[in-house]
């Protein structure tokens, strides 16, 4: 994603709003353009990963990344795992019984997002770090998936794109 714009585009009201204010402050808004340029873009990266955090987690088990390429933000989308295909017989087999439905939310649980500090051992930390980076996402995205893995009984499978064995392709664009 393009940030040159929006930058440009504040330059150009800052300008409007300085012809305003006559000469000086015209000569003051020229001489700030140029140094609030890097504030700019990192603001607006941090508006731009805040929003893709609250996409995550409306996501979860799966994630959007927000990483830097150059001076532009490229976004990663990670989808949940793929439930199992569907696979057809040739003899009649006694359907499993369906699943339990999840509980209902606890009293106050609405299902929203929660924060949690979780403290790690150092050496746990480089694993999970390097276990997240191998499959090419963030490790709070790593973590979330693992305890949902974890939680679902061990059924997990790397979603397309991911893993070691993808050859490191992923996801850009935009989610709605």
């Amino acid at each position: 994603m393009d940030l040159t714009p929006y930058v440009d585009n504040l330059r150009q009201e800052l300008a409007v709003a300085a012809d305003a204010g006559g000469d000086d402050a015209r000569a003051l808004a020229e001489r700030l353009t140029a140094p609030l340029e890097s504030a700019t873009r990192l603001t607006l990266l941090n508006a731009l990963s805040a929003a893709m955090g609250e996409v995550t987690r409306e996501l979860a088990p799966g994630s959007v990344d927000v990483r830097l390429r150059g001076l532009d933000p490229e976004f990663v989308v990670t989808p949940p795992p793929a439930s199992e295909p569907f696979q057809e017989t040739q003899e009649p087999v006694a359907a499993p019984a369906a699943p339990a439905p999840p509980p209902p939310p606890a009293d106050g649980d609405d299902g929203a997002m929660a924060r949690i500090n979780f403290r790690l051992p150092a050496h746990l930390k480089v694993r999970a770090e390097n276990a997240a980076a191998a499959e090419g996402l963030s490790v709070n995205a790593w973590l979330v998936r693992a305890v949902s893995t974890a939680l679902d009984g061990g059924r997990h499978t790397s979603p397309p794109g991911r893993g070691k064995d993808s050859g490191g392709r992923g996801f850009t664009g935009w989610v709605r």
